[in-house]
């Protein structure tokens, strides 16, 4: 299949959920189809709410395995043939950034809602044109997989914001600091726009910026620095951001693969407490922290730091949330614009590093370089190109 261009949806009229099971198919048999989105679907399969009907790979052997030891009746090497036949409700996306547009669309124009692994697509236009083909009035919608806004602990901490409980947000920090060696980058597919759509902020670090702007809400500006500092790659290893919120507040983020001490945190300050996230790629309750003011009353402190049952972010946990939205027909949490605002902050990231320049939220659209290419043509950093302060001989 080729990119498909916008169009005006044309999916067919969906059948009914109630009273039976979703019908799933699962795009992309490797670690991560098979680590996270089989065992989610199997799990909610023996709750009675999925059945998983079909995987795809284009690697024969490796979807016959797939199926085998999953138990999933029907193996494809044909994401269109498998569409037709099997008219899946559900498709779940765990292929390379690069397939995700045109394996959305597909899934969209058959019908099936869309469950799509992170970064959702290269670039904004590619986003804009998956949008293009949802349903109106009840789907299909494509959502993406940010696991880390789901779970117990970010569903407390997001009431408590909400609120007002911990007063205004005022300053924030974002950090996904984590380490690849050389090892990492010797696969050929990496380190390249072409084919891993970014570096870290794209590819490791997206995951924490998502959740940062689930909790603080919409972001106005950001002015950022990115590197190269180790690793001899087209897209950067290291970056570095300042960011300004709608409601005043600020925020540093730093998304790096070059920290031996791996971490991801988030750490928002408040007028009356602090909240603390420290994991690495999952978190639970005991993840969080919340420290009060030193005037804060005992008892509202401790209705902070109470929690509930633990349910730990997850791809189950997500997938909960978006089958009962479907079963509603109503548009799931990380879909449409609620699904596009972190890759437009990673847009605009990479924007501000290589122009030198602030870059205000909402200005990057069609027309703009950025819009259609994270590199923006930027000398240096687009493939093929040198830096602007390079002499190239004659």
């Amino acid at each position: 299949m080729s990119p498909s261009a916008p169009s005006e949806p044309s999916a067919p009229s969906l059948a009914p959920l109630d009273g039976r099971r979703i019908r799933a198919a699962v795009i992309g048999t490797g670690a991560i189809g098979r680590g996270s989105h089989l065992p989610a679907l199997q799990q909610l399969a023996a709750e009675g709410e999925t059945e998983v009907v079909a995987a795809v790979d284009i690697d024969a052997a490796a979807v016959e395995a797939f199926c085998a030891e999953g138990g999933v009746p029907h193996p494809y090497t044909d994401l269109e043939r498998m569409l037709a036949e099997q008219r899946p409700d559900l498709v779940t996306i765990c292929t390379p950034p690069t397939l995700h547009r045109e394996q959305s669309v597909a899934a969209l124009r058959a019908g099936a809602w869309v469950w799509c692994e992170k970064p959702p697509v290269p670039t904004l236009a590619d986003y804009d044109a998956v949008e293009a083909e949802e349903g109106t009035g009840g789907g299909p919608y494509a959502s993406i997989v940010f696991q880390h806004r789901f779970g117990s602990g970010t569903r407390h901490v997001r009431r408590l914001l909400d609120a007002g409980a911990l007063g205004r947000p005022l300053v924030a920090h974002c950090q996904t600091t984590w380490y690849r060696d050389g090892a990492y980058y010797a696969v050929p597919w990496r380190g390249r726009w072409e084919t891993e759509g970014g570096g870290p902020a794209m590819g490791h670090g997206i995951h924490q910026m998502d959740l940062l702007l689930d909790l603080l809400g919409p972001w106005s500006e950001v002015r950022a620095m990115a590197g190269r500092l180790v690793h001899d790659v087209e897209t950067e290893d290291v970056s570095t951001a300042l960011l300004r919120f709608d409601s005043g507040a600020m925020a540093t983020i730093v998304n790096s693969v070059l920290s031996p001490d791996e971490v991801s945190r988030i750490r928002i300050d408040c007028e009356r407490a602090t909240v603390e996230l420290t994991h690495l790629y999952g978190h639970s309750n005991a993840n969080w922290r919340i420290t009060p003011a030193p005037d804060t009353g005992g008892d509202e402190v401790a209705a902070w730091q109470d929690f509930g049952p633990d349910v730990p972010s997850s791809h189950l946990a997500q997938l909960r949330e978006l089958v009962a939205s479907m079963r509603a027909g109503e548009r799931p949490r990380s879909s449409g614009a609620d699904g596009r605002t972190s890759l437009e902050l990673v847009t605009a990231l990479y924007k501000s590093a290589f122009t030198d320049t602030t870059v205000r939220r909402g200005e990057i659209g069609p027309g703009d370089p950025y819009y259609t290419a994270l590199h923006g043509g930027a000398p240096g950093w687009a493939p093929g190109t040198v830096p602007a302060d390079v002499e190239v001989p004659a």
